[in-house]
């Protein structure tokens, strides 16, 4: 098994420009824009990074047509040039002002390639590529979009990213991106974002039709604060589609599942992986926290080019000793069944349980997966061709574990990016390198 560590990474010099402001091109809508309760609960930046480099076309222009068409993409999707506040009941939306995305241009001292793949875990060396507000003490003080281009000496360049989660999910960032290298290239947007997120307003009065466990807050018996405590290593593991097949006919040899798929065979495995790798006591219960596309399960389905988070988090909570001493089938189907929970009556009873309760997905004794392997970013295009590397930029908190496209080519592997305390990651790779020999 492929495993990438944040151990030895080259180390480079990024000299950054004034920040500017990018508006607009034309006058757009002013006021509140409201953002469903779906969008609440993951008001947390997301920085992604975009590399291209092209045979043909260096990188002397990048930055002015880069800029240009954000201004000209922020048209349509004009709450992203507005600035995040609290509206009068308590809850984010966005003051559409268009002050604009803060924009700024930078230039590296090394080549492209030099960085390897930027995706895998580093020791934040690459943070330099995604700039950060200086002195922001929260999200209200983040501007909801942040875009940094980076010029490279081989004449390849970095878009790095830094956007709110509450104003788009993975999905529609991608339409988004995509929608911008369009404009970059002058050529008309495919997909129109569709804004009205009142369609996921809370119902009048609420019905709470379900139970919300993923709300839970568990009790840490086995300390893990504690061992958190410890130097945290991050590490990217690589299933290649032989590895993840062969996860799933593991799954199906007991018999006890008649199908199941690789998404649903690698979390599980992970999940149960980690928990054995934290050695959480028997009796600890252990919460899987990961997002489903409700978007086509939604009665009416969400409109195509969805502007917001048609995701929502589904969950199982076991008791590790179950998790760890069962097959690998008894977590695959806590998986699934989890996954078969969401459906349009489930979502929007998780939307009015958040309009009665305020509650706030609880981390503790918790694995949330988010999932990047699924989303089609290396479809983005701003005249330089494709992306030679596209993701997420590091984990954002100890209890999340990223599933990421493996490589330019993408041919159906995962890296599993993954952060543990040094103890446990040494029996996390211990466990994986067991099951990759078997």
């Amino acid at each position: 098994m492929e495993i990438s560590s944040n151990s030895q990474v080259f180390e480079f010099v990024v000299n950054k420009g004034q920040t500017i402001l990018v508006p607009p091109a034309e006058k757009t809508p002013t006021g509140l824009y409201f953002l469903c309760n779906l969008d609440q609960n993951i008001a947390v930046t997301m920085r992604t990074v975009y590399g291209f480099k092209s045979e043909e076309e260096g990188n002397e222009n990048a930055v002015e047509i880069i800029k240009d068409a954000l201004s000209r993409v922020l048209v349509h999707f004009y709450p992203l040039a507005g600035r995040l506040t609290i509206s009068p009941d308590k809850k984010l939306a966005v003051d559409c002002t268009a002050e604009g995305a803060v924009f700024v241009a930078a230039e590296a001292d090394c080549k492209l390639e030099d960085l390897g793949d930027i995706t895998k875990p580093d020791n934040g060396m690459l943070r330099q590529l995604v700039y950060d507000i200086p002195g922001a003490e929260n999200i209200l003080e983040i501007p909801p979009m942040v875009a940094q281009v980076t010029k490279f000496k081989c004449g390849g360049f970095v878009i790095g990213m830094c956007m709110n989660h509450c104003m788009l999910d993975g999905i529609g960032a991608m339409d988004f991106l995509n929608s911008w290298g369009e404009t970059a290239r002058n050529l008309p947007v495919k997909v129109l974002p569709f804004l009205d997120r009142t369609i996921l307003r809370a119902r009048n009065p609420p019905q709470i039709e379900f139970p919300h466990h993923e709300f839970s807050d568990i009790q840490d018996i086995s300390n893990t604060s504690q061992l958190y405590k410890q130097e945290i290593i991050c590490k990217s593991f690589h299933f290649d589609p032989e590895k993840l097949e062969n996860l799933r006919k593991k799954a199906l040899e007991d018999g006890n599942l008649h199908k199941c798929t690789r998404f649903e065979a690698l979390t599980a495995f992970v999940w149960k992986s980690r928990s054995q790798a934290l050695k959480l006591k028997p009796d600890q219960q252990t919460k899987l926290l990961f997002a489903v596309d409700g978007r086509s399960r939604f009665d009416p389905p969400l409109p195509g080019g969805f502007f917001g988070n048609g995701m929502v988090l589904t969950y199982s909570i076991c008791s590790a000793g179950d998790l760890v001493k069962n097959p690998l089938s008894f977590a695959v189907k806590l998986v699934s069944d989890a996954v078969k929970m969401v459906t349009g009556r489930y979502m929007r009873s998780a939307i009015d349980y958040f309009e009665v309760t305020r509650a706030r997905p609880s981390m503790s004794g918790t694995l949330l997966i988010t999932t990047w392997s699924k989303l089609s970013f290396h479809t983005i295009d701003f005249g330089w061709g494709e992306p030679v590397v596209s993701g997420p930029l590091g984990l954002p908190d100890k209890e999340v574990i990223v599933f990421a496209s493996h490589g330019k080519e993408r041919k159906g592997g995962i890296n599993v990016i993954v952060g543990l305390p040094a103890s446990a990651m040494k029996t996390f790779q211990e466990i994986l390198l067991a099951s990759s020999a078997g």
